[in-house]
């Protein structure tokens, strides 16, 4: 099964992480996760196919991180969902280039059609 699809988890909430986790193995993705922005921003290889940020993270601000992925030549494509509990900062999700926003707590019905419709877009 070498053409999985890899997906990150970029989220200090281990509730949210293992959720989410289970449920995307269990649709067939390769899930890894970290609680630290600053670990997706040094990330040279084994990029994943998508990324799921969180927009408060402990050490940063999702949107940062994001805006600085959108400017690298390495992963200025990786399609980026931002997620955050706060429904007024959707706006400045979009203005930091996320591809897609996700209001916690979401549905996963919702997030499962993002990934697809985000990995099929970008045709990953």
């Amino acid at each position: 099964m070498g053409n999985m699809k890899k997906i990150m988890i970029a989220d200090d909430d281990p509730g949210i992480v293992d959720a989410v986790e289970i449920i995307l193995d269990f649709e067939g993705y390769e899930v890894s996760s970290t609680a630290n922005g600053a670990t997706v921003l040094a990330m040279e290889s084994g990029l994943p196919d998508l990324l799921l940020l969180d927009i408060w993270m402990s050490g940063s601000d999702g949107r940062d991180v994001c805006r600085e992925l959108k400017n690298k030549e390495l992963t200025k494509k990786m399609p980026v969902i931002m997620i955050s509990a706060s429904h007024d900062i959707e706006k400045s999700a979009f203005e930091a280039g996320a591809d897609d926003f996700l209001a916690k707590p979401f549905d996963i019905d919702d997030l499962l059609t993002k990934i697809k419709k985000l990995l099929t877009v970008g045709g990953v």
